[in-house]
């Protein structure tokens, strides 16, 4: 899996993806948000295996395993767009929505907003074609939830 997502990340003009590499490409979203700021910690580690093992029903060993892979795929892919569109293309609308969610569970993860985080956050939301309200109103639950 890993491969063939990199190579569809990398081709010039990338086909659509299978739901596993659209997974695997959030995976390497959240992992890509969470290094923004250059503080890439245990806490955001462990976040990101924690939204991986609930969106798709992972053990904690599935998850982490995924989380190393994504790791991989998101030091070697070009850019952001790539991963946005693999995931656009790939789900409906309200879960793109649920993507700004889990990445907000990430960025707030070190109970801190960093600047580089919230522009990926505005940046992914936007090439996700997700509307600024609908961006805003995910944080604002996520916040409530951490509340």
């Amino acid at each position: 899996m890993f491969k063939s997502l990199l190579s569809l990340l990398t081709a010039p003009h990338p086909a659509p993806v299978s739901a596993p590499d659209a997974e695997l490409a959030l995976a390497a979203l959240l992992v890509r948000l969470a290094r923004a700021d250059d503080d890439y910690d245990a806490g955001e580690k462990l976040r990101i295996e924690h939204v991986l093992a609930t969106r798709r029903g992972l053990s904690h060993d599935e998850a982490r395993a995924r989380r190393i892979e994504a790791e991989a795929i998101e030091a070697e892919a070009p850019d952001t767009v790539r991963f946005t569109r693999a995931l656009k293309d790939k789900i409906a609308y309200e879960d793109r929505i649920g993507v700004i969610e889990a990445m907000w569970e990430v960025a707030l993860a070190d109970d801190e907003r960093a600047a580089p985080e919230d522009a990926l956050i505005r940046l992914a939301s936007n090439l996700l074609g997700v509307n600024d309200r609908d961006s805003a109103l995910a944080r604002q639950r996520v916040l409530a939830e951490r509340d």
